[in-house]
């Protein structure tokens, strides 16, 4: 975990932006010793969304799987999206 002080984003931007690019990890920014935000590279948080994202579906799926919805093998799947597109997949 990378924890820095306010000052330091007000005063070294650059550095704080070069830490989060190489490191691609949030960076804690304080006020007064309390945590206040974090920092991080687009790339970083663009990753990390898609990942909260997958973790959704995947959790929504088990949630299907547990409430006992039907699932599919991958040779019903094919199957279904054929029959869907009209086409072979």
């Amino acid at each position: 975990m990378i924890i820095k002080p306010s000052t330091a984003l007000r005063n070294d931007y650059s550095a704080i932006s070069e830490l989060a690019h190489t490191e691609e990890e949030p960076i804690y920014i304080t006020k007064n010793g309390e945590g206040d935000l974090v920092v991080m590279s687009i790339e970083a948080y663009e990753r990390r969304e898609e990942a909260l994202k997958l973790r959704a579906k995947i959790a929504a799926a088990e949630q299907a799987r547990l409430s006992g919805q039907p699932s599919y093998s991958i040779q019903e799947s094919r199957k279904r999206l054929e029959k869907l597109y009209g086409q072979e997949v």
